[in-house]
């Protein structure tokens, strides 16, 4: 352990820091999976409002530092992806 004042003042910080990291990419990596699930259901209006979620979350966690810029871009581009794709392919009723 740290002996110096402002050793022990950074160990404290960066655990602190470490935990809301933890958190947020747990966070993270739920959302990302509940629009997988909507997608592998097939189901695009679910797929739209879980990717509505995951963006905010994604681009929250970017925010604070937890994530690069560029990763949160490339999950949040995927995952359009995914789901424009399930929208493609099953249209909705009014549209078909």
């Amino acid at each position: 352990m740290a002996n110096h004042k402002s050793a022990i003042k950074r160990h404290k910080q960066s655990l602190k820091r470490a935990a809301r990291n933890r958190a947020l990419n747990s966070r993270i990596k739920n959302v990302v999976k509940s629009v997988r699930a909507a997608v592998q259901a097939g189901n695009p209006e679910q797929a739209k409002a879980a990717l509505n979620v995951a963006k905010s979350v994604i681009d929250s966690a970017c925010g604070k530092g937890a994530t690069h810029w560029k990763n949160a871009a490339r999950k949040v581009s995927r995952l359009s992806k995914a789901v424009n794709g399930v929208a493609a392919a099953n249209p909705a009723p009014d549209q078909a």
